[in-house]
């Protein structure tokens, strides 16, 4: 099956009307990629926060201040400090008050109704025994016990939230710190207190797997208030619960961090090259970092990682966090390019009904995943339809890969502008069918390959055709690269990657935007498929292939967190490379193919066709 044994596409009559509505709706569509841009490109800054309580107790480990140890960092880039809030126990810590268990105090002050299941606390000052005790729907009592005034505590009080420490935060927003605040839960504050004394700071990042009132509307609405004109952080790897509902009044600031455990398995370069990435192509305003087990590991990881951010581009300053908010008019007429082409893909089958079912069904999936988000369905629409669009309409010589990777780069137009919001910039919302976005374009052109007769003929061949151990083989290799690319797909998922391929990656990174390896590998491909160098049915594997080199273009802007430049960048270093890769297989291949029917055979002398 050779690139000209295969069906033509059908000629329509409404082809010249759908490119023409295509080419219409381009016009919004680049009108809200340049939007997107300008968006983007003025997000570019981003704040270095150390978690306060871990550079203590470092600190502390090598006989340091905090605050010196915090000025040798700053001069590394750190920029901001993550303030827990307080607890009781900080504040016993921090002499404020003194908790003693009534067992103990019983035996210090025998005979004076000491409860032993209780706990008493003295305060420094009055006022601040009165303020804990008006804090909590927790029941207390004065008392007095050894000629002292005690409160007494039904229950051990040291891990309930006690609020901020004003005096750090006051003294950090002097030294210029970008300051990130992480408020505690607890059921024993009541609603109307909650937030009340949170701060004046910029970030709120609360703790968990869910803000503070997520499970009760009550409380939700309080903190919501409580929040005023801070941003909540959105913690990549860990969308809260609840959060969504803070995000659409607030807007929110992403926040990268590395779990201590882990970051402590890593090289302090390969640390710093990550947060890089974050910051680079993720969008994460609030890089949180957190020391490594010693400072001169610590300060390797900021050293590597300041340069590499000024590299990027990133500025370390107060995160500039602004409101993505596309046109919902212009996102309407974007919709017009991605049902145009689907149609326009659906007419092109050699097999045109089947081709008008084979859309339909793409519809109904496309929307049917994305309730209520017509934009979001209309997105998916175009990331299937137009990576097998190309190879549709055309696919009979090397050239056809221009038409269909122009095609292709044209959907990535109306991906993003159909795709892109407020909320899938900011990662909460993932694009919903992107597994598919790889399958329907590849299931799509492998339909079209179906001659145009009665497709129970063609059953009844494909059933009938005799099967070699030679096919089988194929076969079995083509599912394997495919359950391969599919299981890898996106930027988390159950497929690893190999040392050498982890070790390249960090290399190329770090100097330049790394293209997607699938479409380096896929390009070629399709490139040797489409030039009909290899024999029977092997130029119609490579092509399909190649569709899915197409689709990963639309699957790379489907990650609407990553700047529009970024992708686009990835996207071209990978087509530059394909198609370099591709030019040198085929020569490459067909040199082999010529030395391999010549080899061995006798060369013709001049004399010997003399005697002739």
């Amino acid at each position: 099956m050779s690139p000209a044994s295969l069906p033509p596409a059908t000629r329509h009559p409404w082809t010249p009307l759908l490119l023409g509505l295509i080419a219409l709706s381009l016009i919004p569509a680049l009108l809200l990629a340049y939007g997107r841009v300008q968006y983007e490109q003025s997000q570019k800054t981003a704040a270095l926060v150390m978690d306060y309580p871990a550079l203590v107790i470092q600190a502390r480990r090598y006989g340091l201040e905090p605050q010196a140890l915090l000025d040798r960092y700053r001069a590394l880039g750190v920029n901001g400090l993550a303030l827990y809030e307080d607890t009781i126990a900080s504040l016993e810590q921090r002499g404020e008050v003194y908790l003693k268990n009534g067992s103990d105090l019983a035996a210090d002050f025998p005979g004076q109704a000491v409860k032993t299941n209780a706990v008493y606390m003295r305060a420094s000052t009055p006022a601040i025994a009165g303020e804990l005790r008006n804090r909590y729907t927790i029941p207390t009592r004065e008392v007095q016990i050894g000629g002292q005034r005690w409160v007494e505590w039904p229950s051990d009080p040291r891990f309930l939230p006690a609020g901020p420490d004003t005096a750090a935060v006051n003294d950090f927003k002097k030294q210029g710190l970008v300051l990130v605040y992480r408020p505690y839960q607890d059921d024993a504050v009541p609603t109307a207190k909650v937030g009340a004394d949170w701060p004046d700071v910029p970030f709120i990042a609360f703790t968990g797997d869910q803000v503070i009132g997520a499970r009760t509307p009550e409380l939700l609405a309080q903190v919501d208030r409580a929040l005023g004109k801070r941003l909540p952080a959105i913690i990549e790897g860990n969308i809260q619960k609840g959060l969504e509902d803070l995000v659409v009044t607030h807007g929110g600031v992403r926040l990268f961090a590395l779990a201590p455990n882990y970051q402590n398995q890593l090289d302090p370069l390969d640390v710093a090259s990550k947060y890089n990435l974050a910051a680079r192509e993720r969008g994460m305003r609030l890089l949180y970092l957190r020391p490594y087990p010693t400072i001169n590991e610590t300060e390797a990881m900021l050293g590597r990682m300041q340069d590499l951010l000024k590299r990027s581009g990133v500025k370390l300053n107060l995160p500039q966090v602004g409101t993505f908010a596309p046109s919902p008019i212009l996102k309407a007429l974007s919709m017009i390019g991605p049902l145009s082409a689907l149609l326009l893909l659906g007419l092109s089958f050699p097999l045109a009904r089947l081709g008008v079912v084979a859309a339909g069904v793409v519809v109904v999936v496309a929307f049917g995943l994305n309730t209520l988000h017509p934009f979001e369905g209309a997105a998916l629409v175009a990331a299937v339809a137009f990576p097998a669009l190309g190879l549709v309409l055309r696919r009979s010589k090397v050239t056809d890969w221009f038409l269909a990777t122009g095609l292709s780069l044209v959907g990535v137009l109306f991906v993003s502008a159909l795709g892109a919001s407020r909320e899938s910039t900011l990662g909460l919302e993932p694009f919903r069918g992107v597994g598919l976005t790889l399958l329907l374009p590849l299931t799509l052109v492998a339909l079209s390959f179906l001659p145009r007769q009665d497709i129970r003929k063609t059953a009844a061949d494909i059933y009938a055709a005799p099967i070699r151990l030679g096919d089988v083989a194929v076969m079995a290799l083509g599912f394997v690269l495919l359950s391969l690319v599919y299981e890898r797909r996106g930027n988390a998922t159950g497929g690893s990657a190999s040392t050498f391929e982890a070790s390249l990656r960090r290399e190329v990174q770090d100097s330049v935007i790394r293209p997607r390896f699938k479409e380096i590998a896929a390009h070629p491909l399709a490139l040797l498929g489409l030039s009909g160098t290899l024999p029977g049915y092997f130029s119609g594997l490579l092509i399909l292939a190649g569709v899915v080199g197409q689709s990963s273009i639309l699957n790379t802007f489907s990650h609407f967190h990553t700047p529009l430049l970024i992708s686009a960048a990835r996207v071209f270093i990978g087509l530059g490379l394909g198609l370099l890769l591709g030019s040198i297989a085929i020569w490459a291949l067909r040199y082999g193919m010529r030395l391999w029917k010549t080899y061995g055979a006798p060369r013709i002398t001049s004399g010997s066709r003399d005697q002739a």
